[in-house]
């Protein structure tokens, strides 16, 4: 519980069938998880169909300190994974393409041209 505080802060995650991802939906107050739960149904029974609600308690969340985002600034260097970082290939390829054999050239080889037959 809070300090001095009869209620508790709960988020709550829903999914609207059982296939789909999690999302976050919205905070309540309430004495403790049983009541946050039914609070929480009863908002989205009026509401929408769901498949499944999840309740989980803000202080049972962990999220990143100060220095651990601070990591990430040097984690960003992530061109490679974007398609803009492998502008250089059309290029490539499109020499590639240039080169490369087609059927008509490999025919030539033989004397005969597409289509003909002895």
């Amino acid at each position: 519980m809070s300090a001095g505080g009869f209620y508790q802060e709960f988020e709550v995650f829903s999914k609207r069938t059982d296939s789909t991802p999690l999302q976050y939906q919205f905070s309540l107050l309430a004495p403790n998880q049983e009541l946050a739960f039914v609070m929480a149904q009863e908002n989205f029974m009026r509401r929408e169909p769901v498949a499944d609600i999840w309740i989980v308690k803000r202080t049972d969340i962990r999220k990143m300190t100060y220095e651990e985002k601070d990591t990430l600034a040097r984690l960003d260097n992530k061109d490679y994974r974007n398609a803009k970082g492998y502008g250089y290939l059309k290029k490539k390829w499109r020499k590639y393409e240039q080169n490369m054999l087609d059927e008509k050239e490999i025919l030539s080889w033989g004397g005969e041209k597409k289509g003909e037959k002895d």
